[in-house]
């Protein structure tokens, strides 16, 4: 019986049908491809799979692993999927992603499919209920994923590259905040509305001062994509992780800072509306990674005919971008500006 050649709990072999059986042979098989083209032992992995260590990565990570083909296969995800997801291991391994993941991200996904470096926000079925429980796929109901990981490429000439991933479901669990994180919210073209006391400590801004003022306006030139990538997602996709990027600080410099956000219903109910036509506004609770760096960085503000403008002047940027006097393009760095009129 081939059922019992793949490595599962014998209650769960006992369930699987024909197609299932051949469905999930194939994938183990691919799996055992890829492993050797990483010369990986059989023993060396099974060991890994069923350790401790194992087990805590994916309780740490509040998520799952997904390896892909390069065709979008799903060949291996980790056995806690279902507890994000309700859809158990052997029935998601061995379809395509683009059976389950929402159709406007399948031009995302396909974009991602052909990159190095992945960072990406996408929707897929989830048959869990808000109370936990799971029902019939019919019914399923999309859950956002932010994935992150990197092209495989396996040594073997007979192996295919694949995609390993991790997927954590948005909104994610904010149990742990700390001194170093500041909550937000902001209206949907991301201008403050609202921010807690937190930020006068980490930012040195008092929160009625960025109030009606955009995040744009205090992110790093440089990193302004970052953000835009975050909105776009937020807006199509209601839940959106921003990366890291710079977060100008009041007294000069910057902090590293890492958004977590999610569209929600507003807070403060219109008389004029009903319920279900209530505006909606974004919910953001930001990380701050890092100390202040580069104190050269600082604002020039002022007002025109009621409007704030910001002039950013940088001089000789240390970081990332650029090492040893030379910009990221290989020039030398220099102070630069950005012009009033960008917004």
């Amino acid at each position: 019986d081939l059922s019992r050649l793949l490595p599962l709990q014998p209650s769960v072999q006992s369930q699987l049908d024909k197609p299932s059986i051949i469905r999930l042979t194939l994938s183990y098989i691919r799996m055992q491809t890829l492993l050797k083209g990483q010369n990986v032992e059989e023993k060396e992995r099974q060991e890994f799979m069923q350790s401790e260590e194992m087990n805590m990565y994916l309780r740490v990570m509040e998520g799952f692993v997904m390896v892909l083909s390069t065709e979008g296969d799903m060949i291996f995800l980790s056995d806690n999927v279902s507890k994000y997801m309700g859809l158990t291991q052997t029935e998601l391994m061995g379809h395509n992603i683009f059976e389950y993941s929402h159709p406007c991200d399948h031009e995302e996904i396909r974009h991602n499919l052909r990159l190095t470096k992945r960072d990406f926000v996408m929707r897929i079925k989830s048959t869990l209920t808000h109370r936990g429980r799971s029902a019939n796929v019919k019914s399923a109901t999309w859950k956002v994923l932010h994935c992150q990981g990197r092209a495989k490429v396996c040594m073997a000439s007979s192996a295919a590259s694949c995609l390993l991933l991790t997927c954590r479901p948005l909104p994610l669990s904010h149990t742990l905040l700390s001194t170093h994180t500041f909550t937000s919210q902001h209206s949907m073209d991301m201008r403050f509305t609202y921010c807690d006391q937190r930020l006068a400590s980490l930012l040195g801004y008092r929160p009625n001062e960025l109030l009606g003022r955009s995040i744009y306006d205090l992110c790093h030139t440089l990193d302004t994509n970052c953000l835009n990538k975050n909105h776009l997602n937020l807006c199509l996709k209601s839940q959106s992780v921003s990366g890291q990027y710079r977060m100008m600080v009041k007294g000069g410099g910057y902090v590293w800072v890492e958004s977590h956000s999610a569209v929600i219903p507003s807070s403060r109910p219109s008389r004029s509306r009903s319920m279900a036509h209530q505006p909606l506004c974004i919910l953001t609770v930001t990380y701050v990674l890092s100390y202040p760096n580069d104190k050269n960085v600082y604002f020039i503000m002022f007002t025109s005919i009621g409007k704030i403008h910001e002039y950013i002047k940088l001089k000789a940027p240390t970081d990332r971008y650029s090492a040893g006097g030379q910009n990221f393009m290989g020039g030398q760095t220099s102070a630069w500006d950005v012009p009033p009129d960008h917004y």
